[in-house]
Order: C-alpha cells, then structure tokens, then sequence
C-alpha cells in the first residue's frame, strides 16, 4: 500500500472505503465482461454476426486492460480483491452481460452489448465525480477508461442503427489508447 497516496486522498476529503468499494466492484464488472463478452463473441456467427465479432473482440480486451489497470490503484490504496472469485463477480458494479435466449438474434445480443457499455459509462461517471480535484490519479485512471467505454457504447449502438458513432476502429485489438499508459502488465 502507498501510505502517502492514501493520506492524500483522506487529506482530500474521500472516504477512501467508498472509493475503493466502488473501485473493486468497477474491476469485478470489467471482469465479468471481459468473460461474458467471449461468450458473445464466440456466437456471434452467420453473416450478421462476422459483422461485429471484431468489435465484440475489441471491446473485450480493453475491458481486461481496465481490470487490469484498476488494480495497481486498489491497491495502492490499501484496499484488495475478494479472495473468493464468486463474491467478486457478485459484487460486480453492473449486470451479467449474459447471452440472449436466442443467441442468432443479433440485435439482442448488441442490445445486451450497448447495455453492458451503458452501465460502465454510468460507474466510471460516478467514479470520475467522486474524484475530481481530489484524487488526480484515481480521477485519470477513470477518465481514461470512461472515454473507452464511451467509444465501445458507440460502436454498438451504431449497428443498432442508433445513429453514426464518428469512432473508427483501432489499430490493433485491445489497443486501449486512452488507458494503455496506465497498463503495469503488457499482453
């Protein structure tokens, strides 16, 4: 645990038990995707679904860089992971992202998708007003992964023909650009 990064942000005024529940529940979210958005991507099949697999696969491995990335924070704050992988998922800051019954009908599964990304723009907000002027470096963290999840909610609700999203696709899959600087692991 960093003893002075946490008397910073106490000094600031966050209750820093709030804030790392909050965080450890936005890891177990990304968590939790990451495994369920395989799940998706894996059926998403036929014609439709070769359509959006690739931005499934993106969305997918930026949500394991945010876990990853939340970590060192927790930490560093003192706090920890739930040693018992099925409280963690059940702690998770948003729903299950569970396959549709009818897993061929591709607007379920983007509707499933859009809502996931729904939900992580709501915590990673929450988390940002938490900590702005307060806590710079949690509030960067979180800034860099709300702009991700803002782009992968776009990208879904354009092929729910919801309108153009204006994001183009990434170089390389799980490239992560707003928060690869905060990545401590490289995969």
């Amino acid at each position: 645990m960093g003893k002075q990064a946490r008397e910073v942000v106490e000094q600031a005024g966050i209750n820093v038990e709030e804030l790392l529940e909050k965080l450890v529940r936005a890891a177990a979210a990304e968590f939790t995707t990451y495994y369920y958005y395989t799940i998706l991507r894996v059926n998403s099949i036929g014609f439709e679904g070769e359509g959006i697999k690739e931005i499934i696969e993106d969305a997918r491995l930026e949500d394991r860089n945010h876990f990853e990335a939340l970590i060192p924070r927790i930490y560093e704050l003192g706090g920890e992971l739930p040693r018992d992988i099925r409280k963690f998922a059940e702690d998770s800051a948003c729903p299950d992202a569970y396959l549709p019954d009818d897993p061929r009908d591709m607007k379920q599964l983007l509707t499933v998708l859009v809502e996931a990304e729904r939900c992580a723009i709501r915590v990673y907000s929450e988390l940002c007003n938490m900590t702005t002027g307060k806590d710079h470096r949690t509030y960067a963290l979180c800034l860099a992964v709300l702009h991700e999840e803002v782009e992968h909610e776009a990208w879904f609700s354009e092929f729910l023909e919801e309108g153009p999203s204006g994001h183009f696709r990434r170089r390389t899959p799980g490239q992560s650009p707003y928060v690869s600087g905060f990545l401590t692991a490289r995969f």
